[in-house]
């Protein structure tokens, strides 16, 4: 039997953030949600139920909270793109997905959300 890729969702990560080129927006922190969705090669981890060749996620979603939270963003797609480029950076990452939703942006909705994807070079699927 072969396994295809491990897909890990970290769902609906809320933190606080300086996001955004308003006045008002730069001095204090909005909530953003964080989706991230992640795929990797977990045969071996599956198979030998061995937690060293798993992708630890706590980690990635460490890296994560102390980027977001130690910066300044100016645009969601900025955001979005270092949040990619951070999960991406760990070698058994083959493709990511983030999508960071910013609630209240506009009046009348929800939120307003931007989504980025990147794959590894020779990883098509």
């Amino acid at each position: 039997m072969h396994l295809g890729d491990a897909i890990i969702r970290i769902k609906n990560l809320r933190l606080r953030a300086y996001i955004g080129f308003n006045p008002e927006e730069q001095a204090k922190k909005q909530d953003v949600v964080i989706n991230i969705t992640i795929r990797y090669d977990a045969a071996r981890a599956a198979e030998k139920d061995a937690v060293g060749e798993a992708l630890d996620y706590k980690t990635v979603t460490k890296q994560v909270i102390a980027q977001i939270e130690d910066q300044h963003f100016l645009l969601l797609e900025k955001m979005v793109h270092a949040i990619l480029t951070t999960t991406m950076q760990h070698p058994a990452v083959k493709a990511a997905m983030v999508e960071v939703d910013k609630p209240h942006a506009l009046r009348f909705a929800d939120s307003v959300s931007l989504t980025l994807s990147a794959e590894r070079e020779g990883d098509g699927r």
